[in-house]
């Protein structure tokens, strides 16, 4: 009976392990950028989905945000933010990459491509703001909401509320222009993922916008059915999409 049982263990380890095996000969490398207010803990479901497949996953935490808000200060601007992964990126020396970039993350994304295009193996926004060289998030997508001292706050969050969770978003990386160079990027291969309600049209969503603006740049766009959020409310079908189309 031990004997049959080791067998059966045996076995399934071997094709655990060749199952791995042929998933490594085909992974990839991810580098996931959250939107504001998060952190890379927002993405922990679709890293280990992806794990899962095989696939290398960085999600880093940009400065003051998630479990780096011990360093939030209302003079971190955008170029924080892209200095944040770029240097992951150099530091781990990491290449050929699948960028991803939710929300406001786009705006962060943009800046490591122009900076690190060589580096790229594909780009992609996920629901996320879609800047040329001199544009805001702001000037693109207007006010945040209810700022206070150099923050934007998220109001949705209870005081009493305990990590993980959203917290106050630097302003001025939200007003801060973007310096890129536009030529460069229109060379990259790049997707976008509008998320889209269930029972909504795609008009409808807050990012349609940015999404034409990828239609006009002639980048693929795909559609997710999912609230902006698809990390929490489809993480598997994002997960499927980010394997299957990209």
């Amino acid at each position: 009976m031990k004997k049959t049982l080791l067998a059966v263990v045996a076995f399934a380890l071997l094709h655990s392990s060749c199952t791995t095996n042929a998933q490594k000969s085909q992974s990839s490398l991810f580098v996931l950028v959250h939107g504001a207010w998060g952190g890379g803990w927002a993405f922990k479901e679709v890293d280990l989905l992806l794990s899962a497949k095989g696939h290398t996953v960085y999600r880093p935490t940009l400065t003051g945000q998630g479990e780096k808000v011990h360093l939030a200060d209302k003079s971190i601007g955008l170029d924080t933010h892209i200095a944040d992964i770029v240097n992951v990126i150099k530091y781990e020396e990491l290449d050929d990459i699948i960028l991803v970039g939710h929300s406001y993350g786009g705006m962060v994304v943009t800046g490591v491509a122009n900076q690190l295009s060589d580096r790229i193996k594909h780009l992609v926004y996920l629901d996320a703001v879609v800047p040329s060289n001199g544009e805001s998030a702001a000037s693109i997508m207007g006010s945040l909401g209810i700022s206070t001292d150099g923050f934007i706050i998220p109001s949705w969050v209870r005081e009493d509320q305990q990590p993980p969770k959203d917290v106050p978003h630097p302003a001025k990386t939200w007003s801060d222009s973007i310096v890129v160079d536009d030529e460069l990027l229109k060379g990259l291969s790049t997707t976008y993922i509008l998320t889209v309600d269930s029972g909504k049209s795609a008009a409808q969503d807050d990012f349609y916008s940015q999404s034409q603006r990828a239609q006009n740049r002639n980048w693929s766009v795909l559609q997710l059915e999912a609230d902006h959020n698809a990390q929490w409310s489809a993480p598997n079908e994002l997960a499927e999409l980010l394997c299957k189309e990209l």
